[in-house]
């Protein structure tokens, strides 16, 4: 049987004081919680990052790329730059926003570039994925040198085409370049022409660069969280750490 309510007592829900004024610190303490948790999360990765890179010997920003007088320190953001790629048209650095990005400044007259370039195929070959890219910028002013500067430090033990030298035509280059690296390279490669007779690219110069390599590690958000002079061993145990450090985010 169900029982009616007594006609005297009104009807209603009564809530003591005391329960609204707890349950409403505790809502806050949550809320703050909450917040607190949020800031924290991007901050720890940060950390994260530069505890993984600190092995690789991440170094100081370039002054070049810090604005003006605000707070010099990763994470900075990638100054955007027009690049060309083999067949004249223009990229951009924004365009691979979204994916996390190795900037590798290089050229192909740098020795040292040479040497690290095997190990930065081989790693862009293990990590390349739909989240990664890999982007190579040639301090050159012409596609011939970079073709014959790739078959030079990744295929050099190739017979390369009859005519492939010093004097070599970009039709020499480019069945030089087939020939030896018939699947091509895992990275993409841009043209980053010096001014005048300059030897550093107008855009890496823009960045503050004096001598290739460097190269920078940009976020999916468009921004540098570590930054290395000269060459490293990118197929090293704590490159990967570094590096999926910031991809796995």
């Amino acid at each position: 049987m169900i029982e009616m309510p007594d006609a005297k007592q009104p009807a209603g829900v009564f809530l003591d004081a005391r329960v609204l004024l707890c349950g409403g610190a505790l809502g806050t303490i949550g809320l703050f919680v909450l917040v607190a948790f949020l800031w924290m999360v991007p901050k720890a990765h940060e950390r994260e990052t530069s505890a993984a890179c600190a092995g690789l010997r991440s170094s100081p920003p370039n002054p070049a790329l810090c604005p003006a007088g605000g707070d010099c320190r990763f994470p900075l953001a990638a100054p955007d730059f027009t690049a060309l790629d083999h067949n004249g048209k223009p990229v951009h650095l924004s365009d691979f926003r979204g994916k996390v990005v190795l900037l590798n400044f290089w050229a192909s007259w740098c020795g040292v570039c040479k040497t690290e370039k095997p190990q930065l195929n081989a790693m862009a070959d293990d990590l390349a994925s739909k989240d990664f890219v890999v982007i190579a910028l040639a301090s050159d002013r012409t596609w011939t040198d970079v073709l014959l500067a790739l078959v030079d430090a990744l295929a050099s033990n190739v017979a390369t085409a009859e005519g492939a030298g010093k004097d070599a035509t970009m039709k020499d280059a480019l069945a030089a370049y087939r020939q030896a690296l018939p699947s091509g390279v895992p990275f993409d490669v841009y043209l980053d022409r010096p001014a005048g007779d300059d030897n550093i690219g107008q855009i890496a110069a823009s960045w503050g660069i004096k001598a290739v390599p460097e190269s920078a590690l940009i976020d999916r958000r468009g921004n540098i969280r570590a930054y290395f002079v000269n060459k490293r061993d990118w197929k090293s145990p704590v490159a990967e750490t570094c590096l999926r450090s910031v991809i796995d985010e």
